[in-house]
Protein backbone atom coordinates (compact mmCIF):
# COMPACT_ATOMS: atom_id res chain seq x y z
CA UNK A 1 0.00 0.00 0.00
CA UNK A 2 1.07 3.38 -0.86
CA UNK A 3 2.41 5.77 1.82
CA UNK A 4 -0.42 8.86 2.38
CA UNK A 5 0.58 11.90 3.73
CA UNK A 6 -1.49 14.82 4.26
CA UNK A 7 -3.94 12.96 2.10
CA UNK A 8 -1.72 12.14 -0.85
CA UNK A 9 -0.35 9.12 -1.33
CA UNK A 10 4.18 9.18 -3.00
CA UNK A 11 3.33 9.40 -6.25
CA UNK A 12 1.48 12.11 -6.01
CA UNK A 13 3.65 13.69 -3.49
CA UNK A 14 6.37 13.55 -6.39
CA UNK A 15 4.56 14.70 -9.56
CA UNK A 16 3.89 17.93 -7.10
CA UNK A 17 7.69 18.31 -6.33
CA UNK A 18 9.68 16.56 -8.61
CA UNK A 19 12.94 17.47 -6.13
CA UNK A 20 11.49 14.97 -3.81
CA UNK A 21 12.66 11.73 -5.57
CA UNK A 22 16.16 13.42 -5.04
CA UNK A 23 15.37 14.37 -1.65
CA UNK A 24 13.75 10.56 -0.51
CA UNK A 25 17.25 9.08 -1.94
CA UNK A 26 19.36 11.32 -0.01
CA UNK A 27 21.19 12.90 -2.92
CA UNK A 28 22.57 16.51 -2.73
CA UNK A 29 20.11 19.19 -4.24
CA UNK A 30 19.71 23.00 -4.82
CA UNK A 31 16.63 24.25 -4.40
CA UNK A 32 16.01 27.95 -5.71
CA UNK A 33 13.28 29.89 -4.19
CA UNK A 34 10.66 31.01 -6.85
CA UNK A 35 8.54 32.59 -3.88
CA UNK A 36 11.11 35.05 -2.92
CA UNK A 37 10.25 39.04 -3.15
CA UNK A 38 11.20 42.10 -1.35
CA UNK A 39 8.26 41.84 1.05
CA UNK A 40 8.98 41.60 4.73
CA UNK A 41 5.76 39.20 5.90
CA UNK A 42 6.66 41.03 9.41
CA UNK A 43 8.89 43.67 11.09
CA UNK A 44 10.48 43.00 14.38
CA UNK A 45 13.15 45.81 15.80
CA UNK A 46 16.20 44.38 15.69
CA UNK A 47 18.08 47.45 17.61
CA UNK A 48 16.01 47.59 20.95
CA UNK A 49 18.01 43.94 20.77
CA UNK A 50 21.14 45.74 20.58
CA UNK A 51 21.00 48.23 23.27
CA UNK A 52 20.28 45.59 25.51
CA UNK A 53 23.19 43.47 24.42
CA UNK A 54 24.92 46.89 25.59
CA UNK A 55 23.62 46.99 28.68
CA UNK A 56 24.85 43.49 29.82
CA UNK A 57 28.00 43.99 28.06
CA UNK A 58 29.48 45.13 31.58
CA UNK A 59 28.11 42.30 33.09
CA UNK A 60 29.37 39.68 30.34
CA UNK A 61 32.64 41.28 30.51
CA UNK A 62 32.90 40.71 34.50
CA UNK A 63 32.09 37.09 34.02
CA UNK A 64 33.54 36.10 30.43
CA UNK A 65 36.96 37.21 30.78
CA UNK A 66 36.96 35.90 26.77
CA UNK A 67 34.70 38.56 26.06
CA UNK A 68 36.68 41.63 27.31
CA UNK A 69 38.79 42.00 24.05
CA UNK A 70 35.34 43.28 22.73
CA UNK A 71 34.16 45.47 25.87
CA UNK A 72 31.83 42.40 26.80
CA UNK A 73 29.82 42.18 23.52
CA UNK A 74 29.33 38.66 21.59
CA UNK A 75 30.86 39.54 18.48
CA UNK A 76 33.56 37.28 15.87
CA UNK A 77 35.49 38.37 12.89
CA UNK A 78 35.27 37.93 9.64
CA UNK A 79 38.28 36.37 7.49
CA UNK A 80 39.20 35.70 3.85
CA UNK A 81 40.00 32.26 3.23
CA UNK A 82 42.19 32.38 0.22
CA UNK A 83 44.15 29.07 0.72
CA UNK A 84 40.91 26.94 0.56
CA UNK A 85 39.39 29.13 -2.31
CA UNK A 86 42.69 27.85 -4.24
CA UNK A 87 41.82 24.15 -3.01
CA UNK A 88 38.22 23.96 -3.69
CA UNK A 89 38.73 25.46 -7.47
CA UNK A 90 41.82 22.49 -7.61
CA UNK A 91 40.07 19.80 -6.17
CA UNK A 92 36.34 20.97 -7.88
CA UNK A 93 37.17 23.01 -10.75
CA UNK A 94 34.91 25.72 -9.19
CA UNK A 95 36.45 29.08 -7.94
CA UNK A 96 33.96 30.94 -5.58
CA UNK A 97 36.18 33.66 -6.16
CA UNK A 98 36.17 36.57 -3.33
CA UNK A 99 35.64 33.77 -0.49
CA UNK A 100 35.16 34.94 3.08
CA UNK A 101 34.31 32.41 6.81
CA UNK A 102 32.34 34.32 9.19
CA UNK A 103 33.91 32.68 12.34
CA UNK A 104 31.35 32.16 14.98
CA UNK A 105 33.04 29.03 15.74
CA UNK A 106 35.16 31.36 17.68
CA UNK A 107 32.25 33.90 19.75
CA UNK A 108 33.10 34.05 23.03
CA UNK A 109 31.06 32.39 25.80
CA UNK A 110 29.78 29.21 24.13
CA UNK A 111 31.71 29.09 20.90
CA UNK A 112 28.65 28.52 18.39
CA UNK A 113 26.60 30.75 16.46
CA UNK A 114 23.70 29.75 19.36
CA UNK A 115 25.93 32.29 21.39
CA UNK A 116 23.73 35.27 19.54
CA UNK A 117 20.14 34.07 20.42
CA UNK A 118 20.07 31.70 22.83
CA UNK A 119 22.47 34.01 25.28
CA UNK A 120 20.89 36.86 24.03
CA UNK A 121 17.26 35.12 25.17
CA UNK A 122 18.56 33.96 28.30
CA UNK A 123 19.65 37.93 29.12
CA UNK A 124 16.18 38.92 28.26
CA UNK A 125 14.58 37.14 30.30
CA UNK A 126 17.14 37.79 33.20
CA UNK A 127 15.99 41.39 33.11
CA UNK A 128 12.73 41.26 32.55
CA UNK A 129 12.53 39.44 36.17
CA UNK A 130 14.87 42.21 37.38
CA UNK A 131 12.96 45.13 36.08
CA UNK A 132 9.40 42.88 37.56
CA UNK A 133 11.38 42.85 41.26
CA UNK A 134 12.56 46.01 40.91
CA UNK A 135 16.01 44.99 41.09
CA UNK A 136 17.31 46.51 38.34
CA UNK A 137 16.88 49.85 36.04
CA UNK A 138 18.43 50.19 32.98
CA UNK A 139 20.06 53.31 33.89
CA UNK A 140 22.32 50.92 36.30
CA UNK A 141 25.53 49.71 35.79
CA UNK A 142 24.95 45.56 34.62
CA UNK A 143 28.01 44.52 36.50
CA UNK A 144 26.13 44.72 39.29
CA UNK A 145 24.14 40.92 37.96
CA UNK A 146 27.00 39.64 39.08
CA UNK A 147 26.75 40.09 43.01
CA UNK A 148 25.28 37.40 45.22
CA UNK A 149 22.29 38.90 45.64
CA UNK A 150 21.03 38.32 41.83
CA UNK A 151 22.51 34.52 41.91
CA UNK A 152 20.15 33.81 44.67
CA UNK A 153 17.09 35.24 43.11
CA UNK A 154 17.52 33.86 40.09
CA UNK A 155 18.19 30.67 42.08
CA UNK A 156 14.62 30.32 42.19
CA UNK A 157 13.77 30.32 38.56
CA UNK A 158 14.41 27.82 35.88
CA UNK A 159 15.44 28.31 32.42
CA UNK A 160 14.81 24.65 30.04
CA UNK A 161 15.17 24.30 26.41
CA UNK A 162 15.46 21.13 23.82
CA UNK A 163 18.71 21.45 21.97
CA UNK A 164 20.61 18.90 19.66
CA UNK A 165 23.67 20.45 21.45
CA UNK A 166 25.06 24.41 20.75
CA UNK A 167 21.77 26.10 21.70
CA UNK A 168 21.83 23.41 25.05
CA UNK A 169 25.31 24.74 25.45
CA UNK A 170 24.79 28.29 25.28
CA UNK A 171 21.49 28.53 27.06
CA UNK A 172 23.22 26.12 29.98
CA UNK A 173 26.39 28.14 30.44
CA UNK A 174 24.62 31.87 30.36
CA UNK A 175 21.76 30.45 32.41
CA UNK A 176 24.04 29.10 34.81
CA UNK A 177 25.97 32.36 35.61
CA UNK A 178 23.43 33.87 36.11
CA UNK A 179 22.65 32.07 38.84
CA UNK A 180 19.09 29.97 37.37
CA UNK A 181 18.42 26.59 37.39
CA UNK A 182 19.32 25.29 33.98
CA UNK A 183 17.28 21.94 32.44
CA UNK A 184 18.86 21.22 28.61
CA UNK A 185 16.20 18.29 26.99
CA UNK A 186 19.18 16.73 24.69
CA UNK A 187 18.33 14.77 21.53
CA UNK A 188 19.84 11.35 20.74
CA UNK A 189 22.10 12.75 18.56
CA UNK A 190 23.78 15.40 20.84
CA UNK A 191 27.61 14.59 21.27
CA UNK A 192 28.20 13.11 24.57
CA UNK A 193 30.72 15.92 25.20
CA UNK A 194 28.74 18.59 25.04
CA UNK A 195 26.41 16.79 27.86
CA UNK A 196 29.56 16.86 29.97
CA UNK A 197 30.13 20.19 29.69
CA UNK A 198 27.12 21.10 30.94
CA UNK A 199 26.74 18.97 33.79
CA UNK A 200 29.92 20.22 34.87
CA UNK A 201 28.68 23.36 34.88
CA UNK A 202 26.15 22.54 36.87
CA UNK A 203 22.74 22.23 34.65
CA UNK A 204 20.36 18.89 34.70
CA UNK A 205 20.49 17.45 31.22
CA UNK A 206 17.96 14.98 30.53
CA UNK A 207 18.66 12.54 28.04
CA UNK A 208 16.39 11.44 24.95
CA UNK A 209 16.65 8.43 22.73
CA UNK A 210 14.38 10.06 19.73
CA UNK A 211 15.46 12.74 18.07
CA UNK A 212 15.11 17.35 18.42
CA UNK A 213 10.93 17.05 18.08
CA UNK A 214 10.76 15.14 20.78
CA UNK A 215 13.37 16.51 23.22
CA UNK A 216 11.47 20.08 22.28
CA UNK A 217 7.91 18.47 23.16
CA UNK A 218 9.02 17.22 26.25
CA UNK A 219 10.87 20.51 27.44
CA UNK A 220 7.85 22.79 26.69
CA UNK A 221 5.48 20.02 27.97
CA UNK A 222 7.52 20.10 31.43
CA UNK A 223 8.07 24.09 31.38
CA UNK A 224 4.04 24.54 30.94
CA UNK A 225 3.59 22.56 34.17
CA UNK A 226 5.87 24.66 35.86
CA UNK A 227 5.10 28.63 36.14
CA UNK A 228 8.77 29.49 37.49
CA UNK A 229 10.34 28.26 33.87
CA UNK A 230 10.39 30.14 30.99
CA UNK A 231 10.85 27.69 27.77
CA UNK A 232 13.68 28.60 25.23
CA UNK A 233 11.39 27.54 22.62
CA UNK A 234 13.94 27.16 19.53
CA UNK A 235 10.83 26.97 17.12
CA UNK A 236 8.48 29.90 17.86
CA UNK A 237 11.00 31.93 19.70
CA UNK A 238 10.75 35.61 18.10
CA UNK A 239 13.62 36.96 20.84
CA UNK A 240 15.76 33.99 20.19
CA UNK A 241 15.55 34.59 16.29
CA UNK A 242 15.85 38.64 17.30
CA UNK A 243 18.96 37.85 19.02
CA UNK A 244 20.76 36.07 16.11
CA UNK A 245 19.65 39.14 13.48
CA UNK A 246 22.03 41.29 15.43
CA UNK A 247 24.71 39.68 13.21
CA UNK A 248 23.76 41.71 10.22
CA UNK A 249 24.81 45.63 11.43
CA UNK A 250 27.42 44.16 12.88
CA UNK A 251 28.53 42.33 9.85
CA UNK A 252 28.17 45.43 7.36
CA UNK A 253 30.46 47.34 9.91
CA UNK A 254 32.81 44.24 9.30
CA UNK A 255 32.64 44.48 5.30
CA UNK A 256 32.89 48.30 5.57
CA UNK A 257 36.59 48.03 7.42
CA UNK A 258 37.76 45.53 5.04
CA UNK A 259 36.12 47.65 1.95
CA UNK A 260 34.00 45.40 0.52
CA UNK A 261 30.41 47.25 -1.26
CA UNK A 262 27.18 45.99 -1.16
CA UNK A 263 25.43 46.73 -3.98
CA UNK A 264 23.90 45.87 -7.38
CA UNK A 265 27.15 45.65 -8.95
CA UNK A 266 28.74 44.06 -6.12
CA UNK A 267 26.24 41.86 -4.37
CA UNK A 268 26.71 39.57 -0.78
CA UNK A 269 26.36 35.72 -1.01
CA UNK A 270 25.81 34.27 2.40
CA UNK A 271 25.43 30.49 3.30
CA UNK A 272 24.39 29.05 6.30
CA UNK A 273 23.79 26.06 8.30
CA UNK A 274 20.36 24.90 9.06
CA UNK A 275 18.83 22.56 11.43
CA UNK A 276 15.30 24.08 12.53
CA UNK A 277 15.61 27.20 11.41
CA UNK A 278 16.12 29.96 14.03
CA UNK A 279 19.52 30.80 13.82
CA UNK A 280 19.95 31.14 9.92
CA UNK A 281 16.61 32.44 9.99
CA UNK A 282 17.57 35.28 11.81
CA UNK A 283 20.93 36.04 10.44
CA UNK A 284 19.00 36.25 7.36
CA UNK A 285 15.72 38.19 8.40
CA UNK A 286 18.90 40.96 9.69
CA UNK A 287 20.71 40.80 6.30
CA UNK A 288 17.84 41.75 4.50
CA UNK A 289 16.66 44.21 6.29
CA UNK A 290 20.51 45.71 6.07
CA UNK A 291 21.21 45.19 2.28
CA UNK A 292 17.58 44.35 0.82
CA UNK A 293 17.91 43.43 -2.23
CA UNK A 294 21.76 43.28 -2.72
CA UNK A 295 22.34 39.99 -0.07
CA UNK A 296 21.36 36.71 -1.46
CA UNK A 297 20.58 34.40 1.63
CA UNK A 298 21.32 30.35 0.98
CA UNK A 299 20.30 27.40 3.96
CA UNK A 300 22.18 24.48 3.51
CA UNK A 301 21.28 20.91 5.18
CA UNK A 302 22.48 17.03 5.92
CA UNK A 303 21.02 14.84 3.31
CA UNK A 304 19.33 12.89 5.65
CA UNK A 305 17.74 15.82 7.57
CA UNK A 306 16.47 18.34 4.95
CA UNK A 307 13.22 19.43 7.12
CA UNK A 308 13.55 23.13 5.87
CA UNK A 309 13.98 22.66 2.36
CA UNK A 310 11.22 19.84 2.75
CA UNK A 311 9.05 22.36 4.36
CA UNK A 312 9.83 25.00 2.47
CA UNK A 313 9.61 23.39 -1.42
CA UNK A 314 5.92 21.97 -0.11
CA UNK A 315 4.60 25.12 1.51
CA UNK A 316 3.22 22.87 4.43
CA UNK A 317 6.75 23.58 6.71
CA UNK A 318 6.47 21.85 9.81
CA UNK A 319 3.48 19.62 8.86
CA UNK A 320 5.68 17.84 7.17
CA UNK A 321 8.60 15.86 8.14
CA UNK A 322 11.73 13.97 6.84
CA UNK A 323 10.01 10.89 8.45
CA UNK A 324 7.34 11.13 6.80
CA UNK A 325 9.03 10.52 3.67
CA UNK A 326 11.56 7.53 4.60
CA UNK A 327 14.54 10.25 5.74
CA UNK A 328 16.00 8.88 9.03
CA UNK A 329 17.61 12.14 10.50
CA UNK A 330 20.54 10.07 10.95
CA UNK A 331 23.43 12.94 10.34
CA UNK A 332 27.44 13.40 11.75
CA UNK A 333 26.01 17.04 12.04
CA UNK A 334 24.05 17.03 15.24
CA UNK A 335 23.48 20.73 15.38
CA UNK A 336 21.41 20.00 11.87
CA UNK A 337 20.14 16.90 12.79
CA UNK A 338 16.08 18.43 13.03
CA UNK A 339 13.29 16.32 11.28
CA UNK A 340 10.67 18.94 11.06
CA UNK A 341 11.44 22.54 10.50
CA UNK A 342 9.99 25.51 12.68
CA UNK A 343 6.64 26.71 11.00
CA UNK A 344 7.59 29.93 12.44
CA UNK A 345 10.79 30.32 10.70
CA UNK A 346 9.89 29.14 7.23
CA UNK A 347 7.18 30.86 6.52
CA UNK A 348 8.81 34.39 7.60
CA UNK A 349 11.32 32.78 4.67
CA UNK A 350 9.27 32.69 2.30
CA UNK A 351 9.96 35.64 0.34
CA UNK A 352 13.26 36.12 1.68
CA UNK A 353 15.63 33.77 1.14
CA UNK A 354 17.16 32.52 -1.96
CA UNK A 355 17.50 28.69 -2.05
CA UNK A 356 18.41 25.72 0.40
CA UNK A 357 20.96 22.87 -0.96
CA UNK A 358 21.36 19.90 0.77
CA UNK A 359 24.95 18.47 1.68
CA UNK A 360 26.18 14.75 2.43
CA UNK A 361 28.21 13.84 5.39
CA UNK A 362 31.15 12.70 3.79
CA UNK A 363 31.59 15.97 1.96
CA UNK A 364 31.30 17.87 5.53
CA UNK A 365 34.20 16.01 6.75
CA UNK A 366 36.01 16.32 3.41
CA UNK A 367 35.88 20.00 3.61
CA UNK A 368 36.35 20.46 7.80
CA UNK A 369 39.84 18.34 6.67
CA UNK A 370 40.57 20.78 3.85
CA UNK A 371 39.63 24.08 5.88
CA UNK A 372 42.23 22.27 8.77
CA UNK A 373 45.15 21.76 6.23
CA UNK A 374 44.51 24.94 4.33
CA UNK A 375 43.62 27.64 6.81
CA UNK A 376 44.44 25.79 10.26
CA UNK A 377 40.44 26.45 10.85
CA UNK A 378 38.89 23.45 12.79
CA UNK A 379 35.11 23.57 12.62
CA UNK A 380 32.91 20.66 13.51
CA UNK A 381 31.39 18.83 10.55
CA UNK A 382 28.19 20.71 10.78
CA UNK A 383 29.75 24.10 10.99
CA UNK A 384 31.04 23.85 7.24
CA UNK A 385 27.73 22.84 5.47
CA UNK A 386 27.84 26.42 4.18
CA UNK A 387 30.91 25.84 2.46
CA UNK A 388 29.51 22.64 0.94
CA UNK A 389 26.23 24.36 -0.02
CA UNK A 390 28.23 27.11 -2.07
CA UNK A 391 29.93 23.74 -3.87
CA UNK A 392 27.15 22.23 -4.20
CA UNK A 393 24.96 25.77 -6.01
CA UNK A 394 27.96 26.45 -8.16
CA UNK A 395 27.20 22.90 -9.42
CA UNK A 396 23.75 23.46 -10.02
CA UNK A 397 23.18 26.66 -11.09
CA UNK A 398 24.45 30.03 -12.86
CA UNK A 399 23.67 32.12 -10.15
CA UNK A 400 23.01 35.91 -11.02
CA UNK A 401 26.42 38.12 -10.73
CA UNK A 402 27.95 34.97 -8.71
CA UNK A 403 31.48 35.98 -10.02
CA UNK A 404 30.93 39.77 -8.81
CA UNK A 405 29.77 38.80 -5.55
CA UNK A 406 31.26 38.14 -1.99
CA UNK A 407 30.57 34.95 -0.84
CA UNK A 408 30.55 35.06 3.27
CA UNK A 409 30.45 31.30 4.47
CA UNK A 410 28.86 31.30 8.10
CA UNK A 411 31.18 28.81 10.62
CA UNK A 412 28.41 28.35 13.08
CA UNK A 413 30.62 26.11 15.67
CA UNK A 414 33.67 23.93 17.00
CA UNK A 415 35.58 25.98 19.74
CA UNK A 416 34.66 24.42 22.39
CA UNK A 417 35.23 20.59 20.68
CA UNK A 418 37.29 18.41 22.43
CA UNK A 419 40.76 18.32 20.78
CA UNK A 420 40.37 14.24 20.53
CA UNK A 421 37.11 14.65 18.74
CA UNK A 422 38.38 16.96 16.25
CA UNK A 423 40.99 15.07 15.33
CA UNK A 424 39.24 11.75 14.86
CA UNK A 425 36.64 13.81 12.71
CA UNK A 426 39.58 15.36 10.65
CA UNK A 427 41.23 11.60 10.20
CA UNK A 428 37.64 10.53 8.70
CA UNK A 429 37.83 13.96 6.15
CA UNK A 430 41.08 12.86 5.66
CA UNK A 431 40.68 9.33 4.48
CA UNK A 432 38.04 10.24 2.71
CA UNK A 433 40.12 12.25 0.30
CA UNK A 434 42.18 9.30 -0.02
CA UNK A 435 39.69 6.85 -0.73
CA UNK A 436 38.45 9.35 -3.28
CA UNK A 437 42.40 9.69 -4.94
CA UNK A 438 42.50 6.50 -4.89
CA UNK A 439 39.27 5.76 -7.06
Amino acid sequence: MSRVILGKDIGQWMKDFPQLQQLMKTEPITWINDRKSNHEPIHLTIEEAEQRLRRFAPFLASVFPDTQANQGLIESPIQRVVLAEQEIEKRFGKNPGNLWLKCDHQLPISGSIKARGGIYEVLAHAEKLAFQHGMLRESDDYSILADESFRSFFSSHKIAVGSTGNLGLSIGVMGAALGFQVTVHMSADAKQWKKDLLRTRGVEVIEYTSDYSKAVEEGRKQAEADPTTHFVDDENSTTLFVGYATAAKRLAGQLAEQGIEVSAERPLHVYLPCGVGGGPGGVTYGLKQEFGEHVQCFFVEPTHSPCMVLGMMTGYHDRVSVQDFGIDNQTIADGLAVGRASGFVGKLMEPLISGIMTAEDSMLYKLQALLMDTEKIQLEPSAVAGLAGLIQLQKDHAVQHAKAATHLVWATGGSMVPEEQMQQDYQTGKRLWEMENIK
